[in-house]
């Protein structure tokens, strides 16, 4: 699994440019699933079919990164730039970005005594000589992301872009150990959530689920001076409340609750003050679908270095393929939605 983040992570995809991401994808998923399609807007849909009157289950993970842009090239040919998704400016100098072609930039500010919070003050330099030669090289337009390699710390590991390459990873070894399912399984992988949950609504609308389940990260209180918050690395995955965009619907959360504790497993309820995942979208869509999250507790999100720890994918794989695993369509019955019980 651990060759699968890094091969996820270290790739480029940025909102809107997810298609080197999706390729990846695709390969491995391919000999798991009955179908694999691409939506117009680009999200992937992987389908494992189940039987007929099983439910139909929209598990959702985005292949979008948080990027650049780049907007102005100065007359030194010095890149000017503007955010992809939500980029927090005071980590930026000194960063090294890359575009699609593989060139490389590094970050820098005008002056030290510019505000750190000031995209406007920031700069990239590709090394070019001029403005004509840095129009050689990039454009108005072009899109770079961190440029970060994965790095193995044995039960943690370090890459850009875990949000939310791993939770493309938990699907995908989750269509890997799925043997059968009573339910028909969509596995999602959605385009261009950083910058609105974009791709998850028209995926939805098309599949139509009786219910949903993000498979995204969220943040962790367990660093000095942490913002206060229930959830630590190691302690498991976890089960969203709420969070910026969703209410979890409770059979959703009970669902997955009551499988975690038949398999002894460690979980975590997560309540996300700000923010949000592909659930947001998905559970508005035609007349409202129930839907939960999944979450990987991740540490230093939104930064080149986001961190997470293997026990707590493991034990998402494990309770996403337990929980499909049952016969779902209860949960989806008139009946079943008017009592909140499990």
């Amino acid at each position: 699994m651990k060759e699968l983040i890094k091969r996820l992570t270290e790739a480029y995809g940025p909102s809107g440019s997810e298609e080197d991401v999706a390729t990846l994808i695709r390969d491995e998923i391919t000999p798991y699933v009955d179908e694999v399609r691409t939506d117009k807007l680009g999200s992937l849909i992987a389908v494992k079919k189940g039987s007929n009157s099983g439910a139909k289950v929209m598990l959702a993970a985005h292949m979008d990164e948080i990027g650049l842009i780049i907007t102005y090239i100065d007359k030194d040919g010095f890149l000017r730039f503007s955010s992809v998704g939500g980029v927090f400016t005071p980590r930026l100098t000194g960063i090294r970005v890359l575009f699609a072609d593989g060139k490389i930039g590094v970050i820098n500010m005008e002056s030290r005594n510019s505000n750190i919070n000031d995209m406007n003050k920031m700069f990239i330099d590709i090394g070019a000589t001029s403005k004509e030669d840095a129009e050689q090289k990039v454009s108005i337009g072009d899109f770079a992301v961190f440029r970060q390699d994965f790095v193995d710390l044995g039960q943690r590991v370090i890459a850009k872009a875990m949000d939310d390459r791993i939770g493309c990873v938990v699907m995908i070894e989750v269509a890997k150990r799925l043997k059968s399912s009573p339910n028909n399984v969509y596995f999602v992988f959605t385009v261009q959530e950083e910058v609105g949950l974009r791709g998850a609504r028209p995926s939805a609308y098309t599949i139509d689920p009786d219910f949903g389940i993000a498979v995204d990260v969220t943040s962790t209180g367990d660093m000095p001076e942490a913002m206060t918050m229930a959830v630590s690395l190691g302690q498991g995955p976890t089960i969203k409340v709420k969070d910026g965009s969703v209410i979890a619907h409770p059979k959703v959360r009970n669902l997955l609750t009551e499988t975690a504790k038949e398999l002894n497993l460690p979980y975590q309820l997560e309540i996300l003050v700000s923010g949000g995942t592909d659930a947001g979208a998905i559970h508005t869509t035609r007349e409202g679908v129930p839907s939960g999250v999944v979450s990987i507790p991740t540490r230093h999100l939104h930064s080149p270095s986001e961190m997470v720890d293997v026990n707590d994918v493991e034990g998402a794989v494990q309770l996403l393929t337990a929980t499909l695993e049952k016969d779902c369509s209860r949960l989806v019955e008139q009946k079943a939605m008017d009592d909140l019980s499990f």
